[in-house]
């Protein structure tokens, strides 16, 4: 579907009714003043942007949707994914997302889609395109069934093999 077929993100999730999973699959991404301040060691209020999404997570678990993030790392990890997983037990575990993490060298065997997506319902996929130093570079929405199937497959192999976010040291 071209670009300009893709549903709004937000409208998308509020339209999950039972499930809505993220994999992630990059080291970093694209340039964020919180991460830069964290790396200065400043602890900053997260922008609004941050309290927006949380709010858009609570409000999709409190419907009743499971919403799940993997994400695949290369080890040893960034200095962007050793922020990350500092951030996720207060933003993306506290809004109600489960989170998971996989290191890149136990996901060899599987077969992954090329890029970062949104699945949702197990039966619509939001990819996420984004250049080679990770700047966003667009999306392509799919609700083909040959697609979808195989990126369910895919998401819950990861998932499967990847420990909890409080199991996984960085």
């Amino acid at each position: 579907m071209p670009q300009n077929d893709v549903p709004d993100f937000t409208a998308l999730l509020r339209s999950a009714d039972r499930s809505a999973v993220h994999l992630e699959m990059r080291d970093s991404y694209m340039a964020d003043p919180v991460f830069d301040a964290w790396q200065d060691g400043r602890e900053v209020e997260l922008p609004d942007a941050y309290r927006q999404w949380r709010t858009l997570v609570e409000e999709t678990v409190a419907r009743g949707v499971a919403v799940r993030r993997a994400r695949i790392v290369s080890e040893p990890v960034t200095d962007y994914i050793r922020w990350e997983h500092s951030l996720t037990g207060r933003h993306n575990i506290a809004a109600g997302e489960d989170v998971r993490w996989l290191p890149r060298r136990l996901a060899s065997d599987l077969m992954l889609p090329g890029n970062d997506l949104w699945l949702i319902d197990d039966e619509r996929v939001l990819f996420h395109w984004f250049t080679g130093d990770g700047e966003w570079a667009g999306h392509e929405f799919s609700e083909d069934p040959t697609v979808v199937k195989t990126v369910v497959a895919a998401f819950e192999a990861v998932w499967a093999r990847a420990v909890p976010h409080e199991e996984f040291a960085v």
